[in-house]
Order: C-alpha cells, then structure tokens, then sequence
C-alpha cells in the first residue's frame, strides 16, 4: 500500500547552475543575480546558485548573494563528494562549499558500478565512504545536506543493491533528502514511477527528483516520481540544460497543482509564472518559445475556425485551463483558416465596431491577401488596420500618394537611397525627401518628416525588427517578398505584415500599417482630428512614382 502523500512537493531551482550548462547561456554575476530574485519572489523553496569550487564567478555570486534579504528561497551550493582516497577535511571541493557561507549544500555521487569503476576508477566501497564521509562532514560543520544521487536510474537498472547501498550511506551521513537522478535523460515515466516506489520500501528518508529531457520526458518522469512517493523536484525555469536540457519548472509547477493537487506553488504565486519565464528568457538572452506549454505566446492561440466558435461559447472547449491561472492569456490568431468567430474575437480584442454585414467581406478580403503573400497570424496590427478600415465612420490619419525610391553605388561600393514621398494629410499633399544608406530606412525616414509635424507622438515611434521571407523562391527575382515589422511606442509593442513582389512596396504597406496603428494607440492630437475628419473612407491606396 502506498503511503499517504503529502499535499505540497518542495521547489528545487537549478537554472543557475544546470540551467547555465545549455548552449548559447553565458551568464554574468549580475545577470544570475537578477534571475535568482526572480526566481525567489516566484515562490521557489530552494535556488542553486552554482558549485563554488568550478569558477570565480560562482564564488562572486555566493558573496553577494549573502547581503541579499532572500523572501522565500533557501540558496544552495552545488559540489561533488571528496575525492577518492582523500579526506574530506583537506578536499578543495569540501573547503569551497563551507566558503561559499550557505546553510545548504547540494552535493552529487555515482550510483552506477560502471561510474564508480571506469569514471572514477575506484572501489565500490570507497565511493560508499566518499558519499557517507562527505555528507558527514558537512552537516558536522552545520550545514543541511541534500544528496543528488547521479545516473541513479542507469544504476539501479545495472546493479539494483549498490544503488541502493549509495543511497543509504548517504542517507548514513545525515542528508536529509535523497535526489534520484535520470542523468542520461533516458528513463521513462512508468519505470521511474516503478522504481521510486521500490526505495521508499528501504528508506525512511525524503526522496526527490532531478530529470532530464533527452527522451522528451522529464516533465512526464517527475510527475511519475511525485506520484511514486518524491517529495521534491528539481528543474529550471523554461527548461534550461545541458543537451536537451532540465524538467521545465514552467511546465512541471502547473501540472502538480492542476493535475495533481500538490502544488509546490499557491494561486497567487502561479499567476507570476509566465511573467518569470519571460523576465528569465530575457536574462538570459534566449528567445521565448512560443509554443512552451501554458506559459508561451501561443500555449492559448486558437486559429482554426471551428475552435474560436466553440471558445465564444464555452471557454474551456479548447483549453485545458483558464490561462490567467498562469499569467497568460487567451489569444484568437487571424488567419486564412479563419471563420467568422476569428473576426469577431479579434474586432472585440481590438476594440474595432465590424458590423455583421461587414464581416464576410472583410473574411473574403482577409484570405485573399494570404494567398497573395500576407500572413495575418504574426501581425496583429496589420489585423487590426484590415477591421478598422471597414468599420463605419473610419478615416485615416494619413495617405500615401505614391513615393519614389532610387538607390546609387559609387565606385567604392557605399551604396546610398534617396525617397521621395508624397503624403495626403486632410486636403494637404506634402512632399518630403530623405537621403539614408538603405531604401528602406530611406522611405521611413521621408514618411516621418511628412507626418511628425501632424502627429508629434510619431517621434516615440521606433522600429525594433524587420524581416524578409521570399516565398516562391523558383520564380528568381520576381518572386514574393513578405516584409514583417515590429513597432513600439513606450511599452506598447506591435506587428504589421505587406507582401509584393517589390520589396520596397510591401516594406512601404507594413509601415503604413505600423505608423496609422500606433497614431491610433494614443490620444487624437487637434491636427489629426481635424485632418481626419476630411479624408475619404476608402482604403488607403498606395502606388509607387513614376
């Protein structure tokens, strides 16, 4: 029979140190300070801010962390056992994990005979002392030792009584929580479930988990451990690691408080978790994925027709949360596979009036452009100006006439664009020229000066992301190009899409797109109310210069 489960699993970060073990991560002592009071005010019951002995920047850390007033978290030290045939007392590693002044010491041992015999190259019995002298000596020092127990998993498969042997010398030793270890990443659900069940029969000490995802698996591996009797998971925020990286806490800390009801987290902290993820991505200088489950952009997307139909009536249709639980947010994406119910949520989402006898033109329109090029789905605000040009009473802020881009190359190869555009505000045609070393930059650059002196708060505009995409690469140079921009005013971020076969004419439609969306963001100045209110309904037409 299986013992009675407590009802909260404790929290064990490692982004700071696993975590920093993935490729393209180079965090400085400040950054894993910055991610550490995250990571604390999320709620985490322990931080592992690195292994003393490795590198001084770890050793920096550990310094000023100890000023820090931690809110919840208990910081921890990573280190391995002494070295084989040395005692514990004159071992480095030992030393650094007493300097690094921290109540807790994280250390790790081999559970595998082939580990202790071909990588340490040593007895048997003297990794078994290694382990119990090493936790020994740490806690006769004052310190609480948690022992991960390294390739445990692997071992146990090769010789199920020595692992088990490792974990009691270390439980011998006084650790107060024995971590099993799925190192390799290779174990599955069923068979770590299976045998956390087995060592909570031999042992009366806590038990945790620590797992990789190189099968894909380490958030499924947890929660089978949980189940099996662990009582403490270890993983990093979004997933971090080495190769495939560590149980992604974003994804492991819902499941045990939805799925299991033995969340390590209260409501109110899990409402921060998607702000965490992203605050931590940032840090680090990795780029949010998109698809993470409940804490990435489009973990709540919904683009088929069908689904935004069933949502409008019934939210939980399509989602196996409410996304606010996590912090995140339902979004309805606009797309050719889009239906009515997509034009309606993102006319509501938006704020635009579309009228029921609007919305199959505006549907027909929408599909149209795709199979011409556009891709509504990532530019919201290109979405957002195809709806508001259709909505009754609209008049655009501004019109662009036609323009004029020539570009010249000297006999050293400094390429430079001049633009000229024509721009239509009210009853008022003003031409405007700008010289810069590329078309595009250019044509920004002309349609500013046309418009700043109407619409002030275009100079908090900025640009922030421009990309190409050809889409019929076999058609050489005449084929599609698909411009997609990124805009921000203050903190307000957006995107807008054009497609064409000139690439400056689909650059010119998405920032004409960009620029009227964020004018529309703020307040009406006078002169664009007054201008407004004279222009034509119709859809902005757009044609270049002769």
């Amino acid at each position: 029979m299986k013992l009675k489960q407590p009802e909260k699993v404790i929290v064990y970060d490692t982004t700071l140190r696993d975590g920093t073990q993935r490729e393209g991560i180079s965090l400085s002592c400040e950054d894993k300070l910055r991610i550490a009071e995250k990571i604390d005010r999320l709620g985490i019951d322990f931080i592992e801010g690195g292994w003393p002995g490795s590198n001084p920047k770890d050793v920096a850390f550990f310094q000023r962390a100890s000023r820090i007033d931690w809110q919840h978290a208990e910081l921890t030290a990573f280190g391995s056992t002494r070295r084989a045939e040395r005692p514990a007392e004159i071992d480095p590693n030992m030393r650094a994990l007493l300097e690094s002044g921290v109540r807790v010491c994280t250390i790790f041992g081999k559970s595998s005979v082939m580990h202790v015999r071909e990588v340490l190259r040593t007895t048997l019995d003297e990794n078994l002392r290694m382990i119990e002298d090493s936790v020994r000596y740490l806690r006769d020092h004052g310190r609480r030792v948690i022992y991960d127990a390294e390739h445990f998993f692997d071992g146990y498969a090769l010789d199920p009584v020595y692992a088990l042997r490792t974990l009691r010398a270390a439980a011998d030793g006084g650790a107060e929580c024995l971590v099993l270890c799925d190192t390799n990443g290779g174990a599955l659900p069923w068979t770590i479930e299976g045998v956390v069940e087995e060592v909570t029969r031999i042992t009366s000490t806590p038990l945790g988990i620590h797992a990789h995802d190189d099968g894909g698996l380490a958030v499924a591996n947890s929660l089978a451990a949980v189940r099996g009797g662990c009582v403490q998971v270890q993983g990093t925020i979004n997933g971090y690691g080495e190769r495939c990286g560590n149980a992604n806490l974003c994804a492991v800390l819902p499941n045990l408080a939805f799925k299991l009801n033995r969340g390590g987290l209260d409501d109110t902290q899990l409402q921060r978790l998607c702000e965490v993820a992203h605050e931590v991505a940032d840090v680090a200088n990795i780029a949010p994925d998109d698809h993470m489950a409940y804490v990435g952009r489009s973990a709540f997307a919904h683009k088929g027709g069908v689904h935004v139909s069933a949502m409008r009536r019934r939210p939980d249709s399509y989602q196996h949360i409410d996304p606010e639980r996590v912090g995140n947010q339902t979004r309805v994406v606009v797309s050719e596979l889009s239906g009515k119910s997509n034009l309606r949520s993102a006319a509501e989402s938006l704020g635009v009036a579309l009228e029921d006898d609007m919305e199959g033109a505006a549907l027909a329109q929408l599909k149209q452009e795709e199979a011409r090029g556009y891709a509504f789905e990532t530019a919201e605000a290109s979405v957002a100006m195809l709806l508001k040009r259709r909505e009754k009473g609209y008049r655009a802020l501004f019109r662009v006439v036609r323009y004029a881009v020539h570009v010249t190359s000297g006999e050293d190869h400094d390429a430079k664009a001049d633009a000229a555009v024509v721009v239509a505000i009210g009853e008022n045609h003003l031409t405007r020229e700008a010289t810069a070393c590329g078309p595009i930059e250019a044509l920004d650059r002309a349609l500013r000066m046309a418009l700043e002196p109407s619409y002030p708060r275009l100079r908090d505009l900025e640009l922030s992301d421009y990309k190409v995409r050809i889409l019929d690469a076999q058609n050489g140079t005449k084929a599609v190009t698909r411009v997609v921009l990124k805009m921000s005013m203050g903190e307000q971020m957006w995107s807008t899409v054009g497609a064409s076969s000139n690439i400056i004419e689909a650059s010119c439609r998405a920032l004409v797109d960009g620029i009227e969306h964020g004018l529309g963001l703020g307040e009406p100045t006078e002169a664009s109310t007054a201008s407004a209110a004279t222009l034509s309904d119709r859809t902005p037409e757009r044609q270049r210069a002769s």
